[in-house]
């Protein structure tokens, strides 16, 4: 019986400086932690294998949720899909729900990234990350 190739997918937290508190999330804790491991866990048994970076040398200033969505971003080279923030992906967020948001994003990036609108399309969806959307 062969074995099946799992799509390759990136999850990277950027260190975050809050300015407000209530769009605060830590991302090492357990709750954050959970929730991941349940994720990788789901995507694993779909074809994804979904590993998580923490990047520390660069900061997202959080002043909104937006931002929040900024800190955060996903990559799937095997789909074309390089560096894209959370905001990018889903664009406006239904609940302001960051845990919800992120399960919304890898899922779409997995499985309809022909829904990702490209980089170059001129939409005002997020600032202050970089990716350049």
């Amino acid at each position: 019986m062969a074995c099946k190739k799992l799509k390759m997918m990136t999850l990277t937290v950027f260190q975050q400086k809050h300015i407000r508190k209530e769009w605060y999330l830590d991302f090492d804790d357990a709750v954050f932690q959970g929730f991941y491991a349940a994720l990788a866990r789901d995507m694993k048994k779909l074809g994804v294998s979904l590993s998580l970076l923490r990047n520390r040398d660069v900061v997202i200033t959080v002043n909104s949720y937006s931002d929040l969505l900024n800190a955060v971003k996903i990559s799937s080279a095997e789909d074309g899909q390089s560096n894209l923030c959370i905001g990018h992906i889903i664009g406006k967020s239904e609940r302001l729900d960051i845990l919800e948001d992120i399960h919304t994003a890898v899922r779409r990036v997995a499985f309809a990234p022909e829904t990702i609108v490209p980089s170059s399309e001129f939409r005002k969806v997020c600032h202050n990350c970089g990716c350049g959307c």
